[in-house]
């Protein structure tokens, strides 16, 4: 007599299906898009090319861990008649799909020279690679918010004053 279904089942198959229990970590692809943007651009120009391409990421469900610009800087060659040209280091996690569409709107873009995407990891941890704020950042943050809460609080206890 077979056994029956219930019997035996696999430990793997109910974890694959129905989970273990264990709260799970956001894992991505972490990439790194280094391209290159024309040097005669005005600098909103610059950072409006900047911005499309951070947006880009996030509008197709990524995360931007990282915008590091290099500035202007002579190329080892000409490229399409430029001798320099602003580089721009873009850190991101996401699908695979994500860098598709990034490539895509980079090569349309008559602004941007050249471009290279590399992929630095199949299963980065998201909690790890986002930036950790700067702790005198935060200290000044939070000053500036207690100053305002006494200055609100001030201000309406004067205001009672004045209504007795």
């Amino acid at each position: 007599c077979p056994p029956a279904v219930g019997d035996q089942i696999n430990p793997l198959i109910i974890r694959l299906f129905i989970g273990d229990g264990r709260k799970e970590k956001k894992r991505m692809r972490y990439y790194e898009t280094l391209y290159i943007i024309n040097p005669n651009l005005a600098e909103e120009d610059y950072r409006t090319v900047v911005a499309k391409f951070t947006d880009a990421v996030e509008k197709n469900k990524g995360v931007v861990t990282k915008v590091d610009e290099w500035g202007k800087k002579t190329l080892a060659y000409d490229i399409k008649k430029f001798d320099k040209g602003f580089y721009v280091l873009l850190q991101y996690c996401g699908e695979a799909g994500l860098t598709a569409e990034l490539k895509r709107e980079l090569g349309l873009d008559d602004r941007v020279l050249k471009y290279q995407t590399i992929k630095l990891s199949d299963n980065a941890d998201l909690e790890k690679l986002k930036p950790k704020p700067d702790p005198s950042v935060v200290e000044s943050v939070e000053a500036v918010e207690e100053a305002a809460d006494s200055e609100e609080t001030g201000a309406e206890g004067e205001g009672e004053k004045d209504g007795l």
